[in-house]
C-alpha cells in the first residue's frame, strides 16, 4: 500500500478496483441472460463474453489473496447493481444490451489503458493480464457495436450514464 505522496505505483488499488470490475461484468451478463434467456441470438455471445469475465476475475480473486489486498467494500452493491444494469437494459431490448456492453466496455478499455501506462514494466505479471483483458474487453465492445449497439433508441444518453456510472464505481473502489 502507498501513503500519501508516494510516486510508487498503487497496484493494490488497481487489483481491488479491477477485481470489483470483473465482478461487476460477470453481473451484468447474467442479469442480461436472465432476462433474454439462452434462446435470444444475443445468448451465446453474451454467455462467451460472461466465461471471458469470470476468467478476468478468477485472476483478480487469486492475485487478491496471493498478495494480501483488501477487497473493496462494495461488493454487496456491485452484486446487485451489476445485475440490474444488465437486466434492466435487456428488459429495454437486445440491442439496449449491447448498448451496455459498449459503454462499459469502452471505459474498461479507457481504465486498463491508464493502468498500463502506469505501471510501465514495474510488475509484469499484473501488466500481461491487463494487456490480455483489455483486449478481450475491446473485443466485446466491437461485438456489441456490431450487434447494433449504437442504434438504440437513446444511446448518446444511455450510453453516457452508463459510462459515468463505470467511472464513479472506478473511483469509489479505489478506495472504499
Amino acid at each position: 500500500m502507498t501513503k500519501p505522496g508516494d510516486r510508487r505505483v498503487d497496484t493494490d488499488s488497481m487489483i481491488r478496483v479491477d477485481q470489483a470490475g470483473e465482478y461487476g461484468a460477470t453481473r451484468i451478463y447474467q442479469g442480461q441472460l436472465a432476462v433474454l434467456g439462452d434462446r435470444h441470438p444475443f445468448s451465446r455471445a453474451i454467455h462467451h463474453m460472461a466465461e471471458q469475465e469470470e476468467r478476468h476475475r478468477a485472476f483478480f480473486d487469486r492475485v487478491i489473496v496471493e498478495r494480501g489486498v483488501r477487497p473493496t467494500a462494495l461488493q454487496p452493491f456491485w452484486n446487485v447493481a451489476g445485475f440490474a444494469l444488465g437486466a434492466v437494459t435487456a428488459a429495454i431490448g437486445p440491442r439496449a444490451a449491447m448498448a451496455c456492453t459498449a459503454a462499459v466496455e469502452t471505459e474498461i478499455d479507457k481504465h486498463y489503458a491508464e493502468q498500463l501506462r502506469e505501471l510501465g514494466d514495474s510488475d509484469p505479471e499484473l501488466s500481461d493480464a491487463i494487456a490480455r483483458f483489455q483486449a478481450e474487453e475491446l473485443e466485446h465492445r466491437d461485438h456489441a457495436i456490431a450487434a447494433g449497439a449504437e442504434t438504440t433508441f437513446g444511446y448518446p444518453v444511455l450510453s453516457g450514464l452508463i459510462r459515468l456510472g463505470c467511472k464513479v464505481a472506478i473511483a469509489a473502489a479505489k478506495r472504499i
